[in-house]
């Protein structure tokens, strides 16, 4: 029978955590950006599937998806946003931790609280990131294995069905014209 423990962090915690990320990115600015991937990946690798509490669990596969967001080759993620995710990952650089990773159960909680923070901070990267992910899997699995996908790809699909929306909600409030007011676009 498992124990669930709940708790909250408030406005003063999250202040601390937002701190020790300001601190990290310092650092991050003298380390080379294939370590500060390649701390995230040993942390991946130390954890292990085994054992591992289902909050961090969880964790650990966003983390994996900002790792895999970096060095997919076909999104290119432009170098500003790249520069933000590698910035939110050099936590994972410092040696200290705030909880030593050897205390069962516990050990991770520090990790787990830094990478919910950075999924916040980095919301839409990440949705945009998924959403190019589903469209590449779609446009494999109907064009086959080989098929090339690129971000560009991704973005004029997107464009393509926004367009297709506007014109169907114009459509549907009657081409686009108010009714009563002055016609526009006539």
């Amino acid at each position: 029978m498992g124990l669930r423990v709940t708790f909250e962090l408030d406005e003063e915690d999250l202040k601390h955590f937002r701190l020790i990320m300001r601190q990290a990115r310092t650092t991050a600015a003298r380390i080379a950006p294939e370590d500060i991937v390649a701390a995230a990946e040993d942390l991946l690798a130390d954890i292990g599937p085994d054992g591992t509490p289902a909050f961090v669990a969880e964790r650990l596969q966003k983390l994996r998806l900002l790792i895999d967001m970096l060095s997919d080759i076909e999104w290119r993620l432009p170098q500003r946003d790249a520069d933000r995710v590698l910035n939110a990952l050099a936590y994972f650089a410092e040696p200290e931790d705030l909880i030593p990773d050897h205390i069962p159960g516990l050990g991770f909680l520090d990790d787990a609280i830094m990478i919910e923070l950075i999924c916040r901070e980095l919301k839409h990267e990440i949705e945009a990131y998924q959403d190019f992910c589903d469209f590449r899997r779609r446009i494999l699995r109907d064009s086959g294995r080989n098929a090339r996908v690129s971000r560009e790809d991704w973005l004029e699909n997107r464009r393509s069905e926004l367009q297709s929306r506007m014109r169907r909600r114009k459509r549907r409030e009657g081409g686009g014209r108010s009714s009563g007011g002055i016609g526009l676009l006539r």
